[in-house]
C-alpha cells in the first residue's frame, strides 16, 4: 500500500511539474506556480471526493439521495439546510399541514422525511404541490420550494403569484421512453441556438411539442447538425431569457412538461441533431419565494448555497453567486449536469457567463488586453476554476462525446485545454470578438470605410490549438434596444422593400449581400464552430422584446415570423437559402474542421480578402461599387478550381455574376 502510494506521489509530482500547457504555450512559464497550484487544489478535491463518497460519479448522484426519492414502499425526501432549526415536509397531499411529516437532522445539515405508501399506492400523486417549511432562529415558519425539485408550475390565472413545486413521478405508462440513440460528436458543431418559448408564429408561449415538430425540421432542412437550447431551467421571470433560475433541475414549465422535453430531445436526434443545453452555474435568480436564494437565511458561507455579503451578489445581474468551494454546493451542481446529461439525454452544455466565474471581479469595468498577468494571480478565483475542472472531468468520464462550450469574453488562455493537461477542459470558447466588431462596423462605419486587414484579424485572433465557435450575431445582439445584422443594414426598408414583384431597392440589394458575406466569412475564417440564432439565418426583421411591464406584457415582439421566410415572393428566403448552402458545403468540404488556414491576401484598396480553409479558396469582394472579371489570386494548390459556392447566383438574390 506504501508502494502504491509513493508511486502515485511521484506521477502527480511529474504531472505538476510537467503540465503540457506550457510546453503548448512557453510564454506561460511564468505562471507555473499558478497552475501548479491550481492543479493541485483540483486534485486534492477530487482524491478528497473519492475518498469519501467513493468516486466523482457517485458524489454526483446526489437526485438519487436529495430531493424526492422512491424507496421500496415509501417516498423519502431530503433538503440540506443546516440553518434551519425545524423542518416538515407540506402539499397538497397533507393538506399543508407539516405537523404530521416533521424532518429529522443529521450531523450534516440534511433534513429527511419518510411517507410510507397508503393501500399501495404513494402517499403523495403524481403531480401534486409541495414545498419544504422550515423554522428558522427567529422562530418564523417560512415555505419554500424543494432545492431539488424537478418540476415546478405557476398558477397563470394568478398574476405575479409564486411557483410551487411538483411531485414529478410518474407511473410507467406516462414516461417518456427514448426511442433513438445519441449520436456520434461532430468533427465540428454548426450550432442553431434556439429559444423554445419564442419560436412559434403566435405571439405567445410556443411548446416543447410544437417546437419539436414545426422547428426542429427547418433546423434539420438548412444543415445545421447540433441545437443549443435556451432557457431550459426553469425561471420564474421569462424576460430573463433564461438566464435567472430559479429551479435548477426543472425544465420550464411554460413550454410543458418534462416528459414534453424529453419528446423534443429524441425528436431532434431522431433527425441527427444533437442537443446542448445552455446552462447557468454562473449566478442563480434572488429571488426568495420560489428560487434557490430562499435557502440564505443569514447562515454562513459553509451552511449556505452562496457567498455571504457582496462576494455572494453580482451588482450587475442583480442575482446571487454560488460558492464553489463549498461540498454540498459541488454535489448540487456536479449532480444537476448528470441529471440532464442522463434523464433528459442531451449532448452537453454551453456554460453561461464563465467569465464571471473566473474572476472574483466578474469581469465588470475591466478590460482584458491579453496580459497574462490579468488571467493568473489573486484576481482569479480558484475555486471557480476547480470547480469548472471536476465539471467537465465528470462530463467527459459520464458521456465522453459530450460536447462543452465556455461562454468567455476575456480570453483566458488554457480554458480549451485538456484537464490532464492543466487546462479547464472545455471544447470550445465563444468567439465573442466577433460580433462586437461587427457591430461597431455597422453602427459607426459605411462599408467602403471598413477595413479588410482589421476584419482578417478579428476572425483569426484566436489561441492556438484551443478551438472556438464564431458567430456573427446570437440572440445578445436580438435583443430589444439593440439590432440584428439585417436590421441594422436595412432598417425601415425590410417594411416595403422585401418583395421579389419589384426590383430591390439599393439599401436591400447591399443589404442582402451584405448580410450574406459577413455571416459566411465569420462561418469559414473565425473559428472550428459555428452559431446562428434562430430566425438570423433569413434576416428576421425587428428585435426581441420579452413581455414586461414596458410594453404592455406583449408577446408581439417575442416570437418568429416563419411566415416571411415562407412566402416565396419576399426576399427573405434568399438569405435562408445561402445559410442552408453554407452548412452543407462545411457537410461536404469539413473546412471548418481542418487546420489548414492561409490568408493570402486583404486588399484595403480593392476591398477583397482571399484565403484558404481545407481544400476550399475564399474570396470575398466587399466593394460597394467595384466588380472584378478575370482576378488573379494564389493558392497553396495547383490545379482546376471550380466554383462551389457562389453568394451572387440567382438562388441567393444575386444576378449570377460569378
Amino acid at each position: 500500500m506504501k508502494n502504491n502510494k509513493s508511486t502515485m506521489n511521484r506521477t502527480i509530482e511529474d504531472e505538476l511539474e510537467n503540465l503540457a500547457v506550457l510546453t503548448v504555450d512557453p510564454s506561460l512559464a511564468s505562471h507555473k506556480a499558478h497552475f501548479q497550484y491550481r492543479y493541485t487544489k483540483y486534485l486534492q478535491q477530487k482524491q478528497t471526493i473519492e475518498k469519501y463518497e467513493g468516486s466523482l460519479e457517485d458524489f454526483s448522484q446526489g437526485y438519487l439521495k436529495f430531493g424526492f426519492n422512491r424507496e421500496g414502499n415509501k417516498i423519502v425526501y431530503r433538503e440540506w439546510a443546516p440553518a434551519a432549526k425545524e423542518a416538515q415536509l407540506i402539499g397538497d397531499f397533507n393538506a399543508w399541514n407539516g405537523l404530521g411529516h416533521r424532518m429529522e437532522r443529521d450531523q450534516f445539515g440534511v433534513w429527511t422525511v419518510y411517507i410510507p405508501d397508503k393501500d399501495g399506492n404513494p402517499a403523495i400523486p403524481h403531480g401534486s404541490k409541495v414545498k419544504f417549511r422550515m423554522k428558522v432562529a427567529n422562530g418564523t415558519w417560512i415555505d419554500r420550494i424543494p432545492a431539488w425539485i424537478r418540476y415546478a408550475t405557476v398558477d397563470p390565472s394568478n398574476f405575479g403569484a409564486a411557483y410551487d413545486g411538483v411531485y414529478w413521478d410518474p407511473p410507467p405508462s406516462k414516461r417518456y421512453e427514448f426511442k433513438y440513440p445519441r449520436l456520434p460528436k461532430p468533427e465540428a458543431p454548426r450550432i442553431y441556438e434556439a429559444h423554445v418559448g419564442m419560436s412559434g408564429i403566435e405571439p405567445r408561449v410556443t411548446s416543447y411539442v410544437e417546437f419539436a415538430e414545426n422547428v426542429l425540421p427547418r433546423i434539420k432542412a438548412n444543415n445545421y447538425n447540433t441545437v443549443q437550447l435556451m432557457a431550459v431551467a426553469e425561471h420564474s421571470y421569462y424576460g430573463s431569457f433564461g438566464y435567472h433560475v430559479t429551479n435548477i433541475f426543472a425544465p420550464s414549465s411554460r413550454s410543458g412538461t418534462p416528459e414534453d422535453l424529453k419528446f423534443l430531445i429524441d425528436k431532434a436526434h431522431s433527425l441527427g441533431l444533437r442537443v446542448l443545453m445552455d446552462m447557468v452555474h454562473s449566478h442563480a435568480s434572488n429571488n426568495v419565494t420560489d428560487g434557490l436564494n430562499g435557502y440564505d437565511i443569514g447562515q454562513t458561507a459553509e451552511e449556505s448555497y452562496f457567498h455571504t455579503g457582496e462576494r455572494g451578489y453580482h451588482k450587475l445581474w442583480d442575482s446571487r453567486l454560488f460558492n464553489y468551494g463549498n461540498w454540498e454546493v459541488q454535489r448540487f451542481l456536479l449532480s444537476n449536469l448528470r441529471w440532464w446529461l442522463e434523464e433528459f439525454q442531451f449532448d452537453g452544455f454551453r456554460f453561461d457567463g464563465v467569465t464571471s466565474m473566473l474572476y472574483h471581479h466578474h469581469g465588470i469595468n475591466v478590460g482584458f488586453t491579453g496580459n497574462y498577468r490579468e488571467y493568473f494571480g489573486k484576481a482569479t478565483d480558484v475555486d471557480s476554476i476547480v470547480y469548472l475542472m471536476l465539471a467537465n472531468s465528470l462530463i467527459r468520464n459520464i458521456y465522453p462525446d459530450a460536447t462543452v462550450i465556455a461562454e468567455d469574453v476575456s480570453g483566458m488562455p488554457t480554458l480549451g485545454r485538456p484537464i490532464s493537461e492543466g487546462g479547464l477542459g472545455f471544447d470550445y470558447r465563444l468567439a465573442m470578438a466577433i460580433p462586437d466588431k461587427w457591430i461597431e462596423y455597422l453602427k459607426h462605419k459605411l462599408d467602403e470605410q471598413w477595413s479588410m486587414k482589421e476584419i482578417v484579424l478579428t476572425l483569426t485572433n484566436r489561441r492556438y490549438t484551443e478551438k472556438c465557435v464564431a458567430y456573427a450575431e446570437s440572440h445578445d445582439q436580438s435583443i430589444v434596444g439593440d439590432k440584428t445584422i439585417a436590421f441594422s443594414l436595412m432598417d425601415k426598408e425590410m417594411y416595403s422593400a422585401m418583395s421579389c414583384l419589384q426590383s430591390p431597392s439599393p439599401v436591400v440589394d447591399r443589404g442582402i449581400a451584405l448580410h450574406k458575406m459577413i455571416h459566411f466569412i465569420t462561418m469559414a475564417l473565425g473559428g472550428e464552430g459555428y452559431l446562428n440564432f434562430m430566425g438570423n439565418e433569413f434576416g428576421h426583421p425587428e428585435w426581441i422584446d420579452f413581455p414586461r411591464e414596458g410594453n404592455g406584457w406583449s408577446y408581439e415582439k417575442c416570437r418568429r415570423q416563419w411566415n416571411l421566410v415562407d412566402a416565396d415572393h419576399l426576399r427573405y428566403k434568399f438569405m435562408n437559402n445561402f445559410d442552408k448552402a453554407m452548412n452543407e458545403l462545411d457537410e461536404k468540404f469539413h473546412f471548418l474542421a481542418s487546420s489548414k488556414q492561409i490568408v493570402s491576401s486583404a486588399n484595403e484598396e480593392e476591398k477583397v480578402i482571399v484565403f484558404e480553409r481545407g481544400d476550399i479558396v475564399f474570396v470575398f469582394n466587399f466593394h460597394p461599387e467595384s466588380t472584378y472579371s478575370g482576378y488573379k489570386i494564389g493558392c497553396d494548390m495547383p490545379g482546376k478550381y471550380r466554383v462551389a459556392l457562389d453568394s451572387d447566383a440567382l438562388e441567393f438574390g444575386g444576378y449570377g455574376r460569378t
